[in-house]
């Protein structure tokens, strides 16, 4: 097979839940759809915590690959929530 027809192989870059100091972390609202092209900083999801909603930005500026988490869905600090591939 020529190496033409094989496509690019490029890294993902995840979106990590933050560190809220609250026990109970939740996915509130996806504000991007997969697929979605963004910019680095565009708000992408909202998390709920302790009351309190907080935006998450896109770490890159390309596209919303896949979303890992749920709406409503518990997370912990660390827990990958999305990846984004880069825009070249």
């Amino acid at each position: 097979m020529s190496e033409m027809n094989v496509p690019e192989s490029r890294a993902l870059v995840p979106l990590v839940a933050p560190d809220l100091g609250v026990a109970a972390v939740a996915v509130s609202l996806w504000l991007v759809a997969e697929g979605a092209e963004v910019v680095e900083g565009d708000r992408v999801v909202e998390l709920v915590a302790g009351g309190v909603t907080v935006d998450l930005g896109a770490p890159v500026g390309g596209r919303l690959v896949r979303q890992l988490v749920d709406e409503d869905a518990p997370v912990a600090a660390g827990a990958i929530l999305a990846e984004f591939e880069a825009t070249p």
